[in-house]
């Protein structure tokens, strides 16, 4: 009954309100907002990010957080949203499958109901619960082994709607995209990817209440920040401006959940310097809601090279100083009861 019900809902929410009709407007100049925040292992972090993004006068800064279908414990996440609430963080969570064979398994439409039930039993700290539907897609390996545009447009949008079923206020995101990826074997290039979920979906890209952008300063993770175009720390502008033909709003809300500098033992002052000028530049755009670098803490290879905390302390790299040390703003966010 449940189901039925919610279904007659949806259908009405789709008539007479656009998908973000339950959720704060972000880019409202009376919206406060702390756009400082960082990407997360998991909970055991929550404090450090806490530390990190509210500082410097702000409050209510992002975390980004990723939750394998296989950690769906409902009792294990809300003692971390309730931990989040208690330090004023807001909760990004990027929903994933989990690795098979040195590539993760393809998400299956059928799991799309134990997701929104699940994270829609816990407890949000904010009324916008921001829900991103997987991980560069244009990548093989992320996709079961294989690129297949057509089918990321279909699930996503099977997530999309069961999500908003369930409650509307889930503001559902994209995945972010790898903007380097060529066409090649393992990989497809934003460009043809897109193009090949519009030409499945027209309406894909307007479904989605923001937009997820995974702005890296390449080549290398080495760019500076100063540069302009699509595989820089501006690159989400470069994606809203391809996908402006394709009915993808200029004005939306932003969420830059992967981004930074490799650390290659050498110069991190300079990077420390690079995070000031990215923050009071490139990501001061009005439509930028969050930044969440990767990563803040990560111990071993693949991604040693990215963590903000130096690997076996419990000491930080000179650009975790610096982003504590600027000032930010107490962010106001509609709060849950």
């Amino acid at each position: 009954m449940r189901r039925i019900l919610s279904s007659i809902f949806f259908v009405l929410v789709l008539l007479f309100c656009p998908s973000n009709a339950y959720s704060q407007d972000l880019l409202s100049p009376q919206t406060k907002n702390n756009k400082f925040g960082i990407h997360i292992l998991d909970e055991s972090d929550l404090t450090d990010a806490a530390t990190l993004v509210n500082s410097g006068g702000g409050k209510w800064g992002y975390v980004t957080i990723v939750i394998r279908e296989d950690e769906r414990n409902v009792d294990r996440w809300k003692q971390a949203f309730t931990k989040m609430r208690e330090l004023s963080l807001i909760p990004i969570v990027r929903i994933s499958t989990v690795s098979e064979n040195g590539v993760w398994k393809k998400p299956s439409t059928d799991q799309s109901i134990a997701w929104a039930d699940f994270l829609h039993a816990l407890p949000w700290p904010t009324k916008n619960q921001y829900v991103v539907l997987f991980n560069e897609p244009n990548h093989a390996k992320e996709w079961g082994g294989e690129i297949n545009p057509q089918e990321y447009a279909r699930i996503a949008r099977a997530y999309w709607e069961e999500l908003k079923k369930v409650n509307p206020n889930f503001f559902v995101l994209p995945a972010g995209f790898d903007a380097a990826a060529p066409n090649s074997r393992t990989t497809m290039s934003t460009q043809s990817y897109f193009d090949q979920m519009y030409k499945t979906d027209e309406y894909i890209f307007t479904i989605f209440d923001g937009w997820t952008s995974h702005s890296y300063p390449n080549p290398g993770f080495s760019g500076n920040p100063s540069d302009n175009g699509k595989m820089t720390i501006r690159g989400y502008e470069w994606e809203i401006n391809y996908l402006a033909p394709y009915h993808l709003p200029n004005k939306s809300p932003v969420f830059i959940t992967e981004t930074g500098w490799v650390n290659n033992g050498r110069e991190q002052e300079k990077i420390a310097d690079y995070y000031k000028q990215a923050f009071t530049e490139a990501w001061s755009d009005y439509r930028v809601v969050a930044v969440t670098p990767f990563l803040l803490r990560y111990d071993q290879t693949p991604f040693k090279s990215f963590s903000w905390k130096i690997p076996g302390t419990n000491n930080f790299y000179p650009y975790f100083q610096e982003v504590l040390g600027m000032s930010k703003i107490p962010g106001e966010p509609e709060i849950t009861d």
